[in-house]
């Protein structure tokens, strides 16, 4: 018996696309970065500077799914990164040290519940 052939959809080698992001989407994707780097950043022995350089120096067959995932999402929310800079889309604005405290201590609490 013969298999039925399906069509699929793949992006030509040499495209280059220009996908529009809303902030909503920016921050989605920056907390998945932020949540799948506090999945795989087990070893606190090492910098995590160090560990980050240590996957994005990986070829993609070494990487396992998460550092595929966290590298992925690295480049996404950085060209993201890029292009509001490019083009003016970031505003500043002032955060108190204790704001930002309160906020990591309530990520971390957060974390530590999930575990």
């Amino acid at each position: 018996m013969e298999s039925k052939k399906v069509q699929a959809k793949e992006i030509k080698n040499d495209a280059i696309l220009d996908i529009k992001v809303n902030k909503t989407f920016y921050l989605m994707s920056k907390s998945a970065l932020f949540s799948t780097f506090s999945r795989i950043y087990k070893d606190t022995t090492v910098s995590s500077e160090n560990f980050v350089k240590s996957i994005v120096s990986k070829k993609y067959e070494e990487m396992n799914d998460e550092e595929r995932t966290f590298y992925t999402l690295s480049l996404l929310v950085g060209e993201i990164e890029k292009q509001a800079i490019e083009t003016n889309s970031f505003i500043e604005k002032d955060i108190s040290e204790k704001d930002l405290a309160d906020a990591v201590a309530l990520r971390a609490s957060k974390k530590s519940n999930e575990d």
